[in-house]
Protein backbone atom coordinates (compact mmCIF):
# COMPACT_ATOMS: atom_id res chain seq x y z
CA UNK A 1 0.00 0.00 0.00
CA UNK A 2 1.29 3.45 -0.90
CA UNK A 3 2.59 5.66 1.90
CA UNK A 4 0.73 8.93 1.44
CA UNK A 5 2.94 11.94 2.24
CA UNK A 6 1.62 14.72 4.43
CA UNK A 7 0.46 17.85 2.65
CA UNK A 8 2.87 20.68 3.35
CA UNK A 9 0.31 23.34 4.14
CA UNK A 10 2.92 26.07 4.45
CA UNK A 11 3.88 25.55 0.80
CA UNK A 12 0.27 25.08 -0.27
CA UNK A 13 -0.77 28.36 1.35
CA UNK A 14 1.92 30.13 -0.67
CA UNK A 15 0.54 28.56 -3.88
CA UNK A 16 -3.02 29.52 -2.95
CA UNK A 17 -1.96 33.09 -2.18
CA UNK A 18 -0.21 33.34 -5.56
CA UNK A 19 -3.16 31.84 -7.41
CA UNK A 20 -5.71 34.11 -5.73
CA UNK A 21 -3.51 37.17 -6.26
CA UNK A 22 -3.09 36.57 -9.99
CA UNK A 23 -6.84 36.06 -10.35
CA UNK A 24 -8.02 39.08 -8.35
CA UNK A 25 -5.40 41.63 -9.37
CA UNK A 26 -5.90 45.12 -7.95
CA UNK A 27 -9.68 45.34 -8.44
CA UNK A 28 -10.94 41.97 -7.25
CA UNK A 29 -13.71 39.94 -8.86
CA UNK A 30 -15.23 42.83 -10.81
CA UNK A 31 -18.03 40.83 -12.43
CA UNK A 32 -19.23 39.37 -9.15
CA UNK A 33 -18.96 42.69 -7.34
CA UNK A 34 -20.98 44.39 -10.07
CA UNK A 35 -23.66 41.72 -10.51
CA UNK A 36 -24.18 39.91 -7.21
CA UNK A 37 -25.74 41.63 -4.16
CA UNK A 38 -23.30 41.90 -1.29
CA UNK A 39 -25.59 40.12 1.16
CA UNK A 40 -26.65 37.28 -1.20
CA UNK A 41 -26.29 33.76 0.19
CA UNK A 42 -25.95 30.61 -1.84
CA UNK A 43 -25.24 26.91 -1.75
CA UNK A 44 -22.89 25.30 -4.26
CA UNK A 45 -22.04 21.70 -5.06
CA UNK A 46 -18.80 20.30 -6.46
CA UNK A 47 -19.88 17.68 -8.98
CA UNK A 48 -17.89 14.88 -10.65
CA UNK A 49 -18.37 14.83 -14.43
CA UNK A 50 -16.06 11.91 -15.23
CA UNK A 51 -17.03 8.27 -15.78
CA UNK A 52 -14.44 7.34 -13.14
CA UNK A 53 -12.09 9.53 -11.18
CA UNK A 54 -9.97 9.27 -8.04
CA UNK A 55 -10.58 12.18 -5.73
CA UNK A 56 -7.52 14.08 -4.51
CA UNK A 57 -7.19 17.54 -3.00
CA UNK A 58 -10.60 18.05 -1.43
CA UNK A 59 -8.96 19.73 1.58
CA UNK A 60 -6.99 22.00 -0.77
CA UNK A 61 -10.22 23.12 -2.41
CA UNK A 62 -11.65 23.86 1.02
CA UNK A 63 -8.54 25.88 1.84
CA UNK A 64 -9.10 28.05 -1.24
CA UNK A 65 -12.73 28.78 -0.35
CA UNK A 66 -11.78 29.60 3.23
CA UNK A 67 -9.00 31.86 1.96
CA UNK A 68 -11.59 34.01 0.20
CA UNK A 69 -14.03 33.90 3.12
CA UNK A 70 -13.30 32.04 6.37
CA UNK A 71 -17.03 32.13 7.17
CA UNK A 72 -17.92 29.82 4.26
CA UNK A 73 -19.13 26.37 5.30
CA UNK A 74 -17.48 23.52 3.42
CA UNK A 75 -18.82 19.98 3.80
CA UNK A 76 -16.79 17.26 2.08
CA UNK A 77 -19.01 14.40 0.93
CA UNK A 78 -16.16 12.26 -0.37
CA UNK A 79 -12.65 11.49 0.89
CA UNK A 80 -9.36 11.64 -1.00
CA UNK A 81 -8.75 8.24 -2.57
CA UNK A 82 -12.44 7.57 -3.25
CA UNK A 83 -13.38 6.34 -6.71
CA UNK A 84 -16.02 8.79 -7.93
CA UNK A 85 -18.33 8.49 -10.92
CA UNK A 86 -20.30 10.89 -13.06
CA UNK A 87 -22.96 12.79 -11.15
CA UNK A 88 -21.59 12.20 -7.67
CA UNK A 89 -21.43 15.17 -5.34
CA UNK A 90 -17.97 15.76 -3.86
CA UNK A 91 -18.65 18.66 -1.51
CA UNK A 92 -21.19 21.31 -0.56
CA UNK A 93 -20.21 24.94 0.06
CA UNK A 94 -22.60 27.39 1.73
CA UNK A 95 -22.41 31.08 2.56
CA UNK A 96 -21.63 34.31 0.75
CA UNK A 97 -22.51 34.02 -2.94
CA UNK A 98 -19.80 36.53 -3.81
CA UNK A 99 -17.14 34.54 -1.98
CA UNK A 100 -18.16 31.24 -3.58
CA UNK A 101 -18.03 32.69 -7.09
CA UNK A 102 -14.70 34.40 -6.45
CA UNK A 103 -13.08 31.20 -5.17
CA UNK A 104 -14.65 28.89 -7.75
CA UNK A 105 -12.08 28.82 -10.53
CA UNK A 106 -8.98 28.74 -8.31
CA UNK A 107 -10.43 25.94 -6.19
CA UNK A 108 -11.37 23.96 -9.29
CA UNK A 109 -7.93 24.48 -10.86
CA UNK A 110 -6.29 22.88 -7.85
CA UNK A 111 -8.64 19.95 -7.37
CA UNK A 112 -9.06 19.15 -11.08
CA UNK A 113 -5.29 18.92 -11.52
CA UNK A 114 -4.76 16.77 -8.44
CA UNK A 115 -7.63 14.45 -9.37
CA UNK A 116 -6.02 14.07 -12.79
CA UNK A 117 -2.73 12.98 -11.22
CA UNK A 118 -4.45 10.60 -8.81
CA UNK A 119 -6.58 9.08 -11.56
CA UNK A 120 -3.62 8.49 -13.89
CA UNK A 121 -1.75 6.88 -11.00
CA UNK A 122 -4.76 4.65 -10.35
CA UNK A 123 -4.89 3.53 -13.99
CA UNK A 124 -1.16 2.67 -13.99
CA UNK A 125 -1.28 0.85 -10.66
CA UNK A 126 -4.35 -1.11 -11.71
CA UNK A 127 -2.41 -2.63 -14.62
CA UNK A 128 0.13 -4.10 -12.18
CA UNK A 129 -2.35 -5.27 -9.55
CA UNK A 130 -1.54 -8.93 -10.17
CA UNK A 131 2.25 -8.53 -9.98
CA UNK A 132 4.88 -7.62 -7.39
CA UNK A 133 5.95 -4.64 -9.48
CA UNK A 134 5.25 -1.15 -8.09
CA UNK A 135 4.54 2.04 -10.05
CA UNK A 136 6.69 5.06 -9.16
CA UNK A 137 6.44 8.72 -10.06
CA UNK A 138 9.41 10.95 -11.03
CA UNK A 139 10.66 14.50 -10.44
CA UNK A 140 8.85 15.64 -13.61
CA UNK A 141 6.37 17.66 -11.60
CA UNK A 142 4.88 21.12 -11.97
CA UNK A 143 7.36 23.57 -10.38
CA UNK A 144 6.21 24.38 -6.86
CA UNK A 145 3.54 21.66 -6.89
CA UNK A 146 5.74 18.65 -6.16
CA UNK A 147 4.42 17.99 -2.66
CA UNK A 148 0.81 18.18 -3.85
CA UNK A 149 1.39 16.10 -6.99
CA UNK A 150 3.32 13.41 -5.15
CA UNK A 151 0.53 13.39 -2.58
CA UNK A 152 -1.98 12.83 -5.38
CA UNK A 153 0.18 10.06 -6.89
CA UNK A 154 0.09 8.17 -3.59
CA UNK A 155 -3.64 8.80 -3.16
CA UNK A 156 -4.10 7.17 -6.57
CA UNK A 157 -2.25 4.04 -5.47
CA UNK A 158 1.23 4.53 -6.94
CA UNK A 159 4.41 5.15 -4.92
CA UNK A 160 6.73 8.12 -4.69
CA UNK A 161 10.28 8.00 -6.04
CA UNK A 162 12.79 10.37 -4.48
CA UNK A 163 11.31 13.69 -3.46
CA UNK A 164 14.18 15.85 -4.68
CA UNK A 165 17.90 15.96 -5.29
CA UNK A 166 18.59 15.63 -1.58
CA UNK A 167 17.13 12.29 -0.48
CA UNK A 168 18.83 9.75 -2.76
CA UNK A 169 22.00 9.56 -4.82
CA UNK A 170 20.94 9.02 -8.43
CA UNK A 171 23.79 8.66 -10.89
CA UNK A 172 22.31 9.37 -14.31
CA UNK A 173 23.77 9.42 -17.81
CA UNK A 174 25.18 12.94 -17.60
CA UNK A 175 26.85 12.14 -14.27
CA UNK A 176 28.40 9.05 -15.85
CA UNK A 177 29.62 10.99 -18.87
CA UNK A 178 31.34 13.58 -16.73
CA UNK A 179 32.84 10.92 -14.46
CA UNK A 180 34.13 9.14 -17.59
CA UNK A 181 36.36 12.13 -18.38
CA UNK A 182 38.73 10.67 -15.80
CA UNK A 183 38.92 7.30 -17.56
CA UNK A 184 37.27 3.90 -17.52
CA UNK A 185 35.16 2.65 -14.63
CA UNK A 186 33.00 5.76 -14.41
CA UNK A 187 30.16 4.05 -12.56
CA UNK A 188 32.47 2.39 -10.05
CA UNK A 189 34.27 5.68 -9.40
CA UNK A 190 31.04 7.67 -9.07
CA UNK A 191 29.51 5.14 -6.66
CA UNK A 192 32.65 5.11 -4.49
CA UNK A 193 32.66 8.89 -4.23
CA UNK A 194 28.95 9.02 -3.46
CA UNK A 195 29.35 6.46 -0.65
CA UNK A 196 32.15 8.51 0.86
CA UNK A 197 30.30 11.82 0.58
CA UNK A 198 26.84 10.66 1.71
CA UNK A 199 27.09 7.29 3.47
CA UNK A 200 23.55 7.64 4.84
CA UNK A 201 21.90 7.76 1.40
CA UNK A 202 20.89 4.92 -0.89
CA UNK A 203 22.34 4.94 -4.39
CA UNK A 204 20.66 4.38 -7.73
CA UNK A 205 22.47 4.11 -11.06
CA UNK A 206 20.83 4.67 -14.42
CA UNK A 207 21.98 2.01 -16.88
CA UNK A 208 21.58 2.23 -20.65
CA UNK A 209 23.29 -1.08 -21.41
CA UNK A 210 23.61 -4.51 -19.83
CA UNK A 211 27.34 -3.87 -19.28
CA UNK A 212 26.40 -0.86 -17.17
CA UNK A 213 23.89 -3.01 -15.28
CA UNK A 214 26.66 -5.49 -14.47
CA UNK A 215 29.06 -2.76 -13.31
CA UNK A 216 26.41 -1.12 -11.12
CA UNK A 217 25.42 -4.44 -9.55
CA UNK A 218 29.05 -5.22 -8.80
CA UNK A 219 29.33 -1.89 -6.95
CA UNK A 220 26.60 -2.92 -4.54
CA UNK A 221 24.15 -0.12 -5.31
CA UNK A 222 20.63 -0.40 -3.93
CA UNK A 223 18.81 0.40 -7.18
CA UNK A 224 19.47 0.20 -10.91
CA UNK A 225 17.31 2.06 -13.38
CA UNK A 226 16.91 0.23 -16.69
CA UNK A 227 16.61 3.15 -19.09
CA UNK A 228 14.64 2.63 -22.31
CA UNK A 229 15.33 -1.10 -22.41
CA UNK A 230 13.25 -3.66 -24.28
CA UNK A 231 11.49 -6.40 -22.37
CA UNK A 232 14.13 -8.91 -23.49
CA UNK A 233 16.95 -6.65 -22.26
CA UNK A 234 15.22 -6.23 -18.92
CA UNK A 235 14.88 -10.01 -18.56
CA UNK A 236 18.64 -10.26 -19.04
CA UNK A 237 19.19 -7.49 -16.48
CA UNK A 238 17.14 -9.44 -13.95
CA UNK A 239 19.41 -12.45 -14.53
CA UNK A 240 22.59 -10.36 -14.32
CA UNK A 241 21.71 -8.69 -11.03
CA UNK A 242 20.34 -11.90 -9.48
CA UNK A 243 18.70 -9.97 -6.65
CA UNK A 244 21.75 -7.88 -5.76
CA UNK A 245 19.88 -4.65 -6.55
CA UNK A 246 16.29 -3.63 -7.01
CA UNK A 247 15.48 -2.89 -10.64
CA UNK A 248 13.44 0.00 -12.00
CA UNK A 249 12.11 0.04 -15.55
CA UNK A 250 11.98 3.55 -16.97
CA UNK A 251 11.54 5.26 -20.31
CA UNK A 252 8.89 4.52 -22.89
CA UNK A 253 6.53 3.16 -20.24
CA UNK A 254 2.94 3.08 -21.49
CA UNK A 255 -0.23 1.57 -20.07
CA UNK A 256 -0.13 -1.10 -22.78
CA UNK A 257 3.37 -2.25 -21.74
CA UNK A 258 2.73 -2.45 -18.02
CA UNK A 259 1.19 -5.91 -17.84
CA UNK A 260 4.08 -7.48 -19.77
CA UNK A 261 6.70 -5.59 -17.75
CA UNK A 262 5.09 -6.81 -14.54
CA UNK A 263 5.90 -10.39 -15.53
CA UNK A 264 9.63 -9.77 -16.13
CA UNK A 265 10.76 -9.62 -12.52
CA UNK A 266 11.68 -5.93 -12.15
CA UNK A 267 10.72 -4.32 -8.85
CA UNK A 268 9.52 -0.95 -10.08
CA UNK A 269 8.21 0.89 -13.10
CA UNK A 270 8.64 4.67 -13.09
CA UNK A 271 6.77 7.04 -15.34
CA UNK A 272 6.81 10.81 -15.65
CA UNK A 273 3.38 10.53 -17.26
CA UNK A 274 1.82 10.29 -13.81
CA UNK A 275 2.46 14.00 -13.36
CA UNK A 276 3.55 15.63 -16.63
CA UNK A 277 0.98 14.20 -19.04
CA UNK A 278 -2.26 14.11 -17.09
CA UNK A 279 -5.57 15.64 -18.08
CA UNK A 280 -7.31 17.72 -15.44
CA UNK A 281 -10.51 16.00 -14.42
CA UNK A 282 -13.89 17.55 -15.24
CA UNK A 283 -15.44 18.86 -12.02
CA UNK A 284 -18.11 21.54 -11.98
CA UNK A 285 -19.43 23.90 -9.36
CA UNK A 286 -23.22 24.19 -9.53
CA UNK A 287 -24.68 27.05 -7.54
CA UNK A 288 -28.17 27.81 -6.24
CA UNK A 289 -29.58 30.87 -4.52
CA UNK A 290 -30.77 30.52 -0.95
CA UNK A 291 -33.92 32.46 -0.11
Amino acid sequence: MSIIPEIDWQRVDVLIDLAVSEDLGDRGDTTTIACVPENAKSRAVLLCKEDEMILAGIAVAERVFKKIDPALEFEALKTDGDLCVRGEKLAVISGSARAILTAERTALNFIQRLCGVATMSYFYSRELANSNCVVLDTRKTTPGFRNLEKYAVAVGGADNHRIGLFDRIMIKDNHRELAALEGDGAITRAVKRAREAYPMLEIEVEADTLDEVAEAAACGVEYIMLDNMSNDEMKKAVAITAGRARLEASGGITLKRLESIGKIGVDYVSSGALTHSVRSMDISLDIEVLK
